[in-house]
């Protein structure tokens, strides 16, 4: 059996491990995991609750103008156009870290851990990064997941006597991040309907004699 193989199935073994137990490198994925599907669970609760939001705000745009009550439909738009971005960014979020998850689901079947999980890595910062003031509870755990990760890196790498050529994985990040970002932006048009063909000609009459 390699050491590799060890690694993965039981752990190391000798004094230091009796001490205190290696976690073998599958059971440490598995982990990593099972959080991040949780994260992704509150991140669809989140976006659940901003789907809500969106429908009541959408209701007083379409009150507003019904009434020609301008102004009163502006500040209701403007509204709905932040709480939107802020939708979009959590629909891109959820994206990047379901392809996360997905490559730590791929890794359990293959055995080049270091260079699979060095950009999902990666991704993992981004979102966490992202979130900082926003989701505090998800910025803590997607770090201390993020953590985890780069254990499971550095020992695979010892295991596996490579080291992951991190060029590389900034790139495979940054193509996985673009992929989330391209299909969130079709997701969300699909999730939340355009506002009346109004709302510009009511604008610009407001703006006109404002």
């Amino acid at each position: 059996m390699s050491k590799f193989t060890k690694d993965w199935e039981i752990g190391g073994k000798g004094i230091k491990s009796v001490l205190r137990p290696k976690i073998p490198l599958r059971q440490k994925i598995e982990l990593a995991t099972r959080r991040l599907e949780v994260q992704l669970q509150y991140l669809d609760g989140a976006l659940n609750r901003l789907v809500d939001r969106d429908k009541t705000l959408f209701s007083k745009v379409v009150d507003a103008y019904s009434k020609h009550e301008v102004q009163r439909a502006n500040v209701f738009a403007n509204e709905l156009a932040e709480l939107r971005k802020m939708a979009s960014f959590m629909m891109n979020s959820k994206l990047a870290l379901e392809r996360v998850v997905l490559r730590l689901r791929t890794v359990t079947e293959l055995g080049n851990v270091a260079v699979t999980l060095a950009p999902a890595a990666r991704v993992l910062q981004s979102v966490r990064t992202g979130v900082t003031g926003i989701l505090p509870n998800a910025e803590q755990e997607l770090g201390d997941i993020g953590t985890l990760l780069n254990e499971i890196i550095i020992e695979a790498g010892i295991s596996e006597g490579m080291t992951p050529d991190f060029e590389v994985a900034g790139e495979d990040a940054m193509k996985i991040l673009n992929e989330a970002a391209m299909v969130a932006e079709q997701k969300v048009k699909e999730r939340f309907p355009e506002l009346p063909a109004l709302k510009a000609e009511h604008i610009g009459e407001f703006e006109s004699t404002g």
